[in-house]
Parts: C-alpha cells; structure tokens; sequence
C-alpha cells in the first residue's frame, strides 16, 4: 500500500499536467484558427470595392458606351445587353444605376431586370454625399476621393475616375462605386463636367455571403444587424466608410483544437485506462474482458443495421431504393380511403449525360445526390421519394387533395431543378421531365400506377423535356399505336411491298436545269393509309429499325442510280445507325452487290452526329471518303453548328435549312443566316444547297447570293420514280417565264432521303 499510493498519485498527477497541456494546445489551436477566419473574412469584404470598380470599368470607359448615352432616344436594348443586364449576369452585381450631368436616372437595373427610373429615389439620400464628391463639390464629406486605387491596385485604363464606399443602403450593408463614363481614349472628346455616372451596389448579404462562404469554407456565415451570437458563434462587426456600425458577420467558427480533441479524447481515455489497469491486473483484465464483450456485440448490431440499410437504401443519396419505395406505395395503396387520391411521379433528369461527358462522372454523382437532396426538401413528411437507378428518381404523394396540388409541387420541382448545381466552383444545369400517374383515376394497383406514369414521363420528354404531364388514356393509346406501327413495320421491312421512294428534283443556280433528285420513303400501310415519315422514323429510331430500314433505302436508291449513270445519289444516314462499329464496311458492301459507283453515292448526315463527335463516327465518316463515297451536312444552322466540327469531319456539301429559307423577305435575320452560310461554304470550297424553295423572289435571291443549288416546291413535289422521266424532260419549260431551250442534260445528284 505504501508503494501503490506514491504511484498512484505520481501517474495521477503526470495525467492532470498532460491533460492541461493539451487543454491549453487546443485552446490556442483555436484562436489562432478564429483569428484567421476574421481576417480573410474582413478582407474579403474590402476587397468586393475594388472588384465592383474594375467591372464597372468594362464598360464605363468606353466610346461607345458614351455614344449611347447621347443618344435619343437611349437604346435600352443596348444598355440591358452591355451595361446592367450584363453586370448582373456577369459578376453579380445587384443594383446598377445610370445617371445624367444632373445626377438624375436614366436606365436602372435591379436583379438583372429593367426597373422603373423612380427606383433610384429611394437610394438618393443615401448615395448624393459621394456623387457630390465625384463631382468635385466642395459641400461633400467625400470631395478627394475620386481617382483614387482601390486596395492599393490602380484601374487598369488609367482613366477611370470613381469612389467606392462601405455603407448601409435600404437597410442592408453593400458596396458602393460610382464611376464617371468617359471615352478609352482621345479620339471621342467629351467636355468636363459632362459625364454621365454609373453607379454599381453589391449587397453584402445573401448571395455574397454564400459565394464567400463557400470559397473560404467558413461555416454558417450570415448577418446581422446585432451581435446575437451563440456560444458556439463569433462576429465581425462591419462599419461604414464613415465608421457606422452597420451589422455584423456571424458564423460558426471552425476549431481544429476542438476537434482533435474530439478525435484523440477517446485514444486517450483508453490510455489512461491502461496505465491505471497496470497497477490492478485483475481489475484491468476484467474490464478488457467485458469492453471486448460489449465492442463485439456493438458492432454486431451495428453490422446488421448497416446491412438491413443496404438492403432498402441507395448508397449514392441514402434515399430509398426500389424494393423499399415498391413496398412503400404498397402500403400507401393499401390506406386510400374512399375520395382520397394519391400521386406516382416518375423523374428523370434531362441533360444529365452531358454533365457526365463533359465534367466527368464524379460530377454526375454530385448532380444526382443535391437533386436527392432538393427533391427530398420539397416534399412532406408523408410523402416517399426514392431513386431507382442512374438518374431516375420516383415519389409517392399521398393525401392529394385535388390535381392542382400535384401541379403545384411539380412546377416546384421544376423550379428547384433550374438551379445551377455547384460542383467544385464549376456550374451544371440540367432539367428534370416528370411522369404523373393519379390514384385511383388511373388505377389502383402498384405495377399499373407505375407503367402509367412512366407512359407520362415519355410524353414528358418527348414534347420537349423540363416539363410535367399527367397521365391520360390517350398516352396509353398512343403507346399502343407506336407499338403496333413497330410491328406493322418490321413486316413491312421484310416484304418491302409497302415501302417507296418518291424523288424531288435538285435544280442548278439558273433554276432550270435538274441536276439531281432526292429521294423520300414513303410507307402506304395496307389499312392505316399513308403513315407520315416522321410518325415511323423516330418509332425505328427508338426500336432499332432504322438500320434495317436505311439499307433498304440505299439499295433501292443504288438500284435507281443505274437508270441514271450520269447522276449521283445521296443517302440520308441517321445518327442511331452510327452505333454499330460496322455501319461503313454494310454500307460498302450493299454498294458494291448491287454494282452502283460509289462516286455516285452521297452520304447525308445531321448536326446531332457531329455534335455526339465519337470514334465511331468519325471512323466510319473517314472509311466512306476513302472508298470514294461524298458527305453532305443536312439541315445545316438548325443544331450545333461549329467550324472545328466541319473541319473535323470534312463535309463536302451543307445544305441550308428550309426554316431560314421560308422566312426570306420576312425576317432580316434570315437574310443574313443564308448570307453568312454561303460565305462561309466557298470560303471552304464546299457545295451549298438551298432546301424550301417555294417563291420567285427566294429563288433569286439565293442566285444572287451564290447558292450552288436549289430544291423546293416552286421546282417539283416529290414524284414515284415511274414519273421522273416526264420531269427531267418538262420541268424547265414549266419553269420558264419566257420560252426557255430545251433542258439540257447535265451530271448531277440524285438523294435518298430517309425521312420527309
């Protein structure tokens, strides 16, 4: 006892000093890391003066800025494009104010949006002090402080005059600049005294805190006007120019020392534990034997927790998978009493694959867990939300009152979609189409409610996706319909009898000689009638059937190339057939049975397939021109039109879309679409082809403008091919307003086209 005594208070006493020590460490940790959080955060703060003055000076120094401004009326198309709406949208600025030598308003922007000029009244008082002092009056507390560096960094134009101040305006802390419009530089002469000002307010609340948060990692930054900090709360206070207390910055600290604490408290309780144990061998052993007992069954039960979670959650978002949401609208079914309704919303995400293609798949994970995320905050207690797989996403609303409540928490989810996601300081944005299916309108089973609403999302997406529809019988028919036409025309596909080619004449730049013929597929169904092509062609798309369907295009059109040694047929190729790794050696080999030249044959090809830019493709492209055969760019304006992909892909002809043609004489823009089109095509040596001719006035218009060729109504509708004999002889005699020769003969193109 003599021995164990002094021992037990030497170890006792060796404990309480290291537990000081660390004690003291932590506390130091901490203030030393507090400190830092204050100085970046006030730092931060100044520093938005001189961001503020250096947007502003973008277009503050500028000579046409200044022609605008004397302009009258003002142009406030241009003032929102390059002035307000673009200040907003580019650095985030709030409030932006343009005032005359009078120091009135003439444009104002609040939001990113136009406001009223009557606007600016309520920010008068607080703003004249320093515009006076812009101006050079004598009278203002701020005369001398124009021209000034912000932070000690001058402009970079070395022209700019301007004064920026801390204050609180209409109730909240901002950052103030006002900068004199003044030309770039000596060649437009403006008298003193006669600038207009800009104005520039960003508030330091809301967005600001949010962007600086994030950035500085500071956790629950916000502000107030009082100091009401909590005990785990520090706060900054933030004071005007003048030296006015405006409010303070408030947010939750972070505290290394703390949380090594946190971390090391329990290693070091085990520690001590041990030291203590030497001294009573049993005692310890005993407590080692029953600490391993509870350890063991600890982890036991958390395993299985851990397992049963697996089994019903998705690890990605923690949401509920589809066995546990199946179970879920299940048992909900089960509860609907008689005038209650319920609604399944089936979501997917639109645009999603982009995000992945393009940020990478860490980043989709991200899109999908805030989407969890969001989607779960909009939602009430009662209702279930589960993700299903990739980025599919199903909810149970239970208790609908009527249809308007479901159209309400669509339209929000919708909104809240819209929502750029932050993902490691980048943006993405996508949509979300969903799929509502109403219990028990339209049924009451689990299996029906969910094969309803998915029918709802397809509807969804396909009338142009970031929308909702509510399921109706007519879907179910048409899916019915589409399914049915599918069948109908893998029968088709395999007689043939159905299918035909109708041809549509190509005419010279004189708009009297045929030079080529563009085939369209034409499918008379024995009793539906005439099928449109574009009700079948996106049905073979989805189905796999284009591929099937487009060979048997190019084997008939090959087949009437040889009436017509002398002409050259383009085939239409769908991005879908683009797919499969051996597209170019099938379509060579059909060529080559069926005897035709491939010098003959043209290629015509989308937007969409430059714009998916993959291996294949290019691949496939690279072995076609090799064997001789021509590409041609269809459509061309409509989709994601871009030099590096023509010069990638190395087109041999664009055709100019029907759309700009139509609205010739109409729209200027138009004018100048087709214009910029042919000038960019002999500037690459390429074809251009004008589709939709319908009118004399087009038809000259594009002579004069260089169009290579020309097709379209005014020419011929398309024709079965038993007649295009008749046409190759006739179609410039009806053509001619006066006599005209007889057409002569010439090499030219004949296209098969796979849709309308």
């Amino acid at each position: 006892m003599r021995v164990l005594l002094p021992v037990v208070a030497s170890t006792a006493t060796a404990l309480a000093l290291a537990a000081l020590a660390l004690l003291w460490a932590v506390g130091q940790s901490d203030t030393i890391s507090m400190e830092r959080q204050q100085r970046i955060t006030e730092r931060s703060i100044r520093e938005v003066l001189g961001e503020l003055a250096k947007q502003q000076e973008m277009v503050a120094v500028w000579n046409e800025t200044v022609q605008q401004l004397n302009k009258t009326p003002l142009d406030e198309k241009w003032l929102d494009a390059n002035i307000g709406g673009w200040l907003h949208i580019t650095f985030g600025q709030d409030y932006t104010y343009i005032l005359n030598t009078r120091n009135e308003p003439v444009d104002v922007t609040i939001d990113g949006a136009r406001a009223k000029l009557n606007e600016y009244e309520k920010v008068r008082s607080s703003l004249q002090g320093l515009i006076q002092g812009l101006r050079g009056d004598s009278r203002s507390p701020h005369q001398g402080h124009s021209e000034r560096p912000i932070n000690g960094q001058d402009l970079t134009s070395g022209r700019a005059v301007h004064d920026a101040h801390l204050l609180e305006l209409l109730g909240r802390p901002a950052a103030v600049s006002i900068m004199k419009i003044v030309p770039e530089n000596n060649e437009l002469r403006q008298e003193p005294g006669s600038e207009f000002l800009l104005v520039s307010v960003r508030f330091l609340d809301g967005n600001f805190l949010k962007i600086l948060s994030q950035q500085n990692l500071i956790d629950g930054l916000r502000f107030s006007k009082a100091n009401e900090t909590s005990d785990s709360e520090v706060g900054v206070p933030l004071t005007s120019d003048e030296g006015a207390l405006i409010g303070y910055f408030i947010w939750k600290p972070e505290l290394p020392g703390t949380t090594i604490l946190r971390v090391i408290g329990p290693s070091i309780a085990v520690v001590c534990i041990l030291i203590i144990g030497v001294m009573a061998l049993l005692s310890r052993s005993l407590r080692r034997s029953m600490a391993k007992l509870r350890k063991a069954i600890a982890e036991l039960r958390a395993s299985e927790a851990q397992a049963h979670h697996l089994a019903f959650h998705d690890a990605l978002t923690g949401l509920p998978n589809r066995t546990l949401f199946d179970d879920r609208l299940d048992q909900t079914l089960s509860r609907i009493d008689h005038g209650q309704q319920l609604a399944v919303l089936m979501l997917d995400l639109d645009r999603f694959k982009h995000v992945n293609d393009t940020l990478g798949h860490q980043a989709g994970d991200c899109v999908v867990r805030e989407f969890g995320s969001r989607l779960s905050a909009l939602l009430r207690s009662s209702d279930s939300v589960a993700r299903l797989g990739g980025d599919e996403f199903a909810v149970v609303l239970a208790d609908i009152a009527d249809r308007s409540d479901v159209e309400k928490i669509c339209e929000r989810i919708l909104d809240t979609v819209r929502k750029p996601f932050e993902i490691s300081g980048r943006q993405a944005f996508v949509g979300v189409s969903i799929g509502v299916a109403l219990a028990p309108e339209a049924g009451s089973e689990r299996i029906d409610l969910m094969r309803k609403a998915d029918i709802a999302l397809y509807q969804a997406k396909t009338e142009g996706r970031d929308a909702y529809r509510i399921f109706t019988a007519a879907m179910d028919e048409n899916v019915k319909a589409r399914s049915s036409i599918e069948e109908d025309l893998r029968a088709a596909l395999l007689t043939g009898n159905d299918l035909r080619l109708f041809y549509q004449p190509q005419v010279d730049v004189d708009g009297q000689s045929i030079i080529g013929l563009e085939a369209l597929v034409r499918w008379h169904h024995p009793t539906r009638g005439m099928i449109a092509p574009n009700q079948f062609i996106p049905i073979a798309e989805e189905t796999g059937l284009i591929s099937p369907l487009g060979e048997w295009v190019l084997r008939q059109a090959c087949i009437a190339s040889k009436r017509w040694p002398d002409l050259t047929i383009a085939v239409n190729l769908s991005p879908v057939q683009f797919r499969s790794g051996n597209l170019a050696q099938r379509l060579i080999g059909i060529v080559s049975e069926v005897g035709a030249d491939p010098r003959r044959i043209e290629f015509e090809i989308t937007e969409s397939l430059l714009l998916d830019d993959s291996e294949l493709s290019r691949s496939a492209l690279k072995m076609l021109r090799q064997e001789g055969f021509k590409i041609a760019l269809d459509d061309f304006g409509t989709g994601y039109s871009s030099l590096s992909y023509l010069r990638r892909f190395e087109v041999d002809k664009i055709k100019i879309d029907r759309s700009f043609v139509q609205h010739l004489g109409q729209q200027d823009e138009a004018v100048a679409i087709v214009k910029a089109i042919v000038t960019l095509c002999h500037a690459m040596g390429l074809t251009v082809t004008a589709e939709g001719v319908e009118t004399e006035d087009q038809k000259l218009f594009l002579t004069e403008t260089g169009c290579s060729e020309m097709q379209g109504f005014l020419f011929s509708r398309a024709l079965p091919e038993d007649q295009i004999g008749d046409l190759l002889n006739n179609l410039g005699d009806r053509l001619s307003v006066q006599p005209a020769p007889q057409l002569r003969s010439i090499p030219g193109r004949v296209k098969a086209k796979i849709v309308a």
